[in-house]
């Protein structure tokens, strides 16, 4: 059976098998979750090298974090939000870097192409920078909002990986909404 063939099933046996210290499921598991996990990176950083870099740090926690998957739902639900949360600090990371370099050094700023970019967010930063300042105040609001409306996680989905109620997972991403709206449309 090649790797692309795994089913979810046999997704989580090697999840729970490389919990146990099976090296050989580990580099199985992280070999079959690897286009995944660069495809969750993508949906964050546009930028292929960037979105890399954010699989391979996704990996790396996979590997070094795989204790802390309950085995409640699916391995790859969890795998999805480690991926996210890696996309997430390597953006926050080269925004950093980025605002610590000098100005002249960068050049102009580019606008993106309103034929090319939502009607709402202009770009894919600009969702990140709208979930940044939502964080700062109402952190429980993000990883639901970013779940469902970015990567398409079901409700109830999104429930069983955060552990919480379905009810409150779904006033958590419509509270989200409601103070992403703002932000997205530059108010």
């Amino acid at each position: 059976m090649t790797i692309e063939a795994l089913t979810p099933d046999e997704l989580d046996d090697l999840a729970r098998r490389a919990q146990q210290g099976d090296r050989d499921a580990l580099e199985a598991l992280l070999a079959a979750v690897r286009p995944r996990a660069l495809n969750v990176c993508r949906g964050v950083l546009p930028h292929l090298p960037d979105a890399e870099d954010a699989c391979q740090d996704a990996l790396i926690n996979i590997a070094n974090k795989i204790g802390s998957w309950g085995g409640r739902g699916r391995f790859t639900t969890w795998m999805h939000v480690v991926a996210v949360n890696s996309a997430r600090t390597t953006y926050r990371r080269m925004k950093n870097q980025a605002t610590a370099a000098d100005p002249q050094e960068v050049g102009p700023l580019e606008r993106p192409d309103p034929r090319t970019t939502s009607v709402i967010a202009g770009t894919r930063l600009d969702l990140l920078d709208a979930m940044e300042t939502i964080e700062k105040d109402h952190p429980q609001f993000v990883e639901p909002l970013l779940l469902r409306d970015v990567y398409g996680m079901s409700y109830e989905e999104i429930a069983e990986q955060v552990g919480a109620p379905l009810g409150t997972i779904k006033a958590q991403i419509h509270h989200g909404r409601r103070l992403a709206r703002p932000l997205l449309r530059g108010e």
